[in-house]
């Protein structure tokens, strides 16, 4: 029923298959929450992930191309030094564009035509390069003909002229500093060695002999991503700077390095959609004519990326995890008793051992004084088993009439098939000679009948 009380009752079984089960079980639960949840998740530790974090970017190294001598200032964009930037190393220049009207690029859907009848005036393509004019006239070269555009002529495809910058690239320098704070532990830390001389002046990246020289060569960059550096600079792409800060605080803060890794993030292996560029253009003036050169640029793209998780020692987890431990520990008793009630021979048996109803016997109303004796606390009648409870067996001569003048008798408990040795410790030695059925009817009358004569 939903207001029994159920206890848990322990049984012994003596088999070795079983019990090697129970401790297996028992032993990897314990090896789970000692090794992989306490020494390698730190589970112990009060934890921070996302560290607050800013990133300062600087690119120097000169290049050249076919036609002249390349900067920073020119072939890196943004200039601002941020935690993203790229670097060109090949173009695709128009020079000398201006508002008048030429053909249509030949790369624009339904821009190819063979009379007037092909263009219609006024219709602009959001992917072409002006509004149509309505006239059909050749091509930049060959024998083709394009609708006519209005807007900046010459368009790219007919006058573009290509550049490579990417020969002395592999040699850019790129300074990544960056500077972490977990606001929890209120701890900060940056990668850059606290040295007064002018160390980062003389000094490159390497893993074991300068970690705290942030200084990058855009060379070791690409081939710690896994790329060959020249398709990548003909197509571009995009590389990720990976920043990791994983701290444990419980240590000293000597301990907790910046690791860095690289690799690419865009989909080079997309035909449709691989590869990075952008445009810009360069304005001027010739002769009081408003004058561009449109600059098709490829090249690499840094993202630096900077994640990281500290931790330190707090009790509230370790407690959590503590109980979380010992309570899985009984995993192992749960399967061992679901063996042992399912597939171990003299399941049955095992079933009628484990599983026991008990129940109080019901007192009659009519026995006022012995009702009263046990709101007194004076003599509680034991427990019966409800399978093994017997009818009481009548009292003849004077423990009778002393019975019914004190109302219905309380029937002794079955004994115990064996006594304790505290019970026969407490027997007085004056009883000892006494048969069984005078000590049993001694004990079945009330403790104090005159006392509850007078109650």
């Amino acid at each position: 029923a939903f207001w029994d009380y159920e206890t848990p009752k322990v049984i012994v079984v003596r088999n070795r298959r079983l019990g090697v089960v129970y401790r297996t079980v028992q032993l990897l639960i314990l090896l789970y929450f000692v090794w992989y949840v306490f020494i390698v998740q730190k589970s112990y530790q009060d934890s921070e992930t996302g560290p607050e974090s800013s990133i300062i970017t600087k690119v120097k190294g000169i290049t050249t191309s076919e036609h002249k001598v390349w900067d920073v200032e020119e072939y890196v964009k943004p200039p601002e030094g941020g935690s993203i930037f790229s670097i060109i190393t090949r173009i695709e220049v128009t020079p000398f564009q201006t508002l008048g009207i030429c053909p249509e690029s030949i790369r624009v859907h339904n821009a190819t035509c063979h009379s007037d009848n092909d263009c219609v005036a006024g219709e602009l393509d959001m992917l072409g390069n002006g509004l149509r004019t309505g006239r059909c006239v050749p091509y930049y070269h060959g024998a083709s003909k394009t609708c006519e555009v209005s807007g900046w002529c010459p368009v790219e495809d007919g006058a573009s002229v290509s550049q490579f910058l990417g020969s002395m690239a592999p040699n850019f320098t790129i300074l990544i500093k960056n500077s972490i704070h977990y606001p929890k532990f209120q701890f900060s830390k940056g990668n850059i060695a606290d040295r007064k001389d002018d160390y980062l002046k003389h000094c490159t990246f390497d893993y074991v002999s300068d970690p705290y020289c942030p200084i990058f060569k855009l060379g070791f960059i690409v081939e710690q991503a896994g790329e060959n550096f020249t398709e990548l600079a003909h197509r571009g792409g995009v590389i990720g700077a990976i920043i990791n800060w994983d701290c444990d605080l419980d240590l000293s803060a000597s301990e907790c390095n910046p690791k860095y890794s690289f690799r690419r993030l865009d989909p080079k292996h997309v035909p449709a959609s691989s590869g990075y560029n952008f445009r810009f253009a360069k304005y001027y003036k010739i002769n009081g004519t408003t004058t561009r050169t449109l600059i098709k640029a490829y090249g690499i793209r840094i993202d630096v990326i900077v994640h990281g998780q500290a931790g330190k020692f707090s009790l509230i987890p370790t407690i959590i995890n503590l109980a979380t431990a010992l309570t899985s520990i009984g995993v192992g008793s749960f399967l061992c008793d679901w063996i042992l009630l399912t597939f171990m021979n003299k399941n049955k048996v095992y079933s009628h051992k484990k599983f026991d109803k008990v129940c109080t016997p019901r007192q009659s109303t009519s026995s006022w004084p012995v009702t009263l004796a046990l709101a007194l606390g004076q003599a509680p009648p034991p427990p019966r088993h409800c399978s093994q409870a017997q009818p009481p067996s009548p009292l003849s001569g004077q423990e009778g009439q002393q019975g019914a003048k004190l109302g219905p008798a309380v029937w002794p408990p079955r004994p115990c098939p064996v006594s304790s040795l505290s019970e026969q410790m407490d027997a007085p030695d004056q009883q000892a000679g006494l048969p069984t059925s005078r000590l049993a009817q001694q004990d079945s009358k009330p403790a104090d009948p005159r006392g509850l004569a007078q109650l």
